[in-house]
């Protein structure tokens, strides 16, 4: 017996620090993904799918683990965590998960909320392809959801990392589809 798939959109680091010149995370065509991303939130909200923002913050004077590899960054509060422009949770089917490793999964309670609202499929967007993205869809698959990713909402400044990794992910974990065929799953 089929059960009809129940779509969730999770968009992955749009924050200040990737998407505002200036900052370290930020590479130029990381605005590529922005409107494609656009799409698929204006689509989720028309048809009242959860949509969840997954950032990543840092507690301040604590230690952290991801300091022994990466400089200090994304501290609550911090401008470079906080959400870009118009990506912020708004309305009552969108909500926020904080982060502190690659995955939007690991170590939150992603899953739990996911499987409560009888999600079975998860659409992921952000940043970066090779890194959060491909992390998320790892664990998204391991957590029983089929991720979906959509090839012009993601992207990375190592672009071979990036195809590498849709590569991957379409081959095991889940499917890597168009624009145009993101927009219909959401509906």
């Amino acid at each position: 017996m089929s059960h009809p798939e129940k779509t969730a959109l999770i968009l992955v680091d749009v924050i200040n620090s990737f998407f505002e010149p200036g900052h370290p995370n930020y590479y130029t065509g990381v605005e590529d993904v922005l409107e494609p991303m656009r799409k698929l939130r204006s689509v989720a909200r028309d048809n009242n799918v959860v949509t969840v923002y997954a950032v990543e913050r840092h507690r301040p004077e604590f230690n952290d683990f991801e300091w022994k590899k990466l400089p200090i960054h994304h501290l609550e509060d911090a401008n470079d965590a906080d959400f870009f422009a118009d990506f912020r949770p708004e309305g009552k089917n969108e909500t926020a998960v904080y982060k502190r490793r690659f995955s939007a999964f690991f170590a939150t309670d992603l899953a739990l909320f996911l499987h409560e609202q009888k999600v079975t499929r998860v659409i992921i967007a952000g940043v970066k392809t090779n890194v959060c993205i491909r992390a998320t869809a790892q664990d998204a698959f391991a957590n029983g959801f089929e991720p979906v990713i959509v090839r012009e909402a993601t992207n990375s400044n190592r672009p071979h990392l990036a195809e590498a990794s849709l590569e991957d992910i379409d081959r095991y974990m889940g499917r890597v589809v168009s624009l145009a065929e993101g927009l219909e799953m959401l509906k």
